[in-house]
Formats: structure tokens, sequence, C-alpha cells
């Protein structure tokens, strides 16, 4: 990852505690190798930005990734019904096909 790409989010953070797009910004940084330091910026997305869709499925597939399989589909269903709220079809159809292949791939198990 970048540093001089990190720092500069983080700057921008410092500007702007509560900007949805830099906390997403970073968690995606993260999440290219440091999963463990992603996760909270995901969650606190989640927790303060509940609209903002683009984290429901970078958050669910982290959840899968680190093992944790209930909040990864509570992920998916909340981000399902707030895709379906916003009437926006293109995130409902990224979740809703990530989501089947999550439960496909939990029936293979």
């Amino acid at each position: 990852m970048p540093q001089a790409r990190i720092q500069q989010l983080f700057r921008f953070l410092e500007e702007d505690p509560d900007d949805a797009f830099t906390l997403y910004a970073i968690a995606l940084e993260y999440q290219k190798g440091q999963d463990s330091k992603a996760l909270p910026y995901f969650e606190k997305l989640l927790q303060e930005h509940p609209d903002y869709l683009a984290t429901y499925y970078q958050a669910a597939g982290l959840y899968l990734d680190l093992g944790m399989k209930d909040k990864a589909e509570q992920t998916f269903q909340r981000g399902i019904e707030k895709a379906k709220h916003q009437q926006n079809a293109l995130a409902l159809r990224e979740l809703q096909n990530a989501y089947n292949q999550y439960l496909f791939e939990e029936e293979d198990d």
C-alpha cells in the first residue's frame, strides 16, 4: 500500500472527520493487505453512515475473509434492504449477486 496515499487520506480525514468517502477510501486501502486495520473503518461507516451503500459489499466481503460468516450475512441483508429502499438497482444487483454466491458456496460446505 502506498504510504503517501494513506497519509493523504488521513489529511483529508483531519479536514472532515465525518466524510464517508474518505473513511471508505481508507478502509479500501487497508483492505489491500491489512484487513484488521480496514475493519474498524468499515464498521464506523456501517454505524455512522448506514446509507453509504458501497460499504455493504466491501464490508461483507471482509467479514467473509475474516471468517465472520454471520456478520457477513447480516451485512449483505442490510445492504440489500438499503439498496431497495434507495431504489439503487446497480447496488442491489451487486449485493444480491454477492449474497447469492455466498449462499451457494455455503451449501457446498
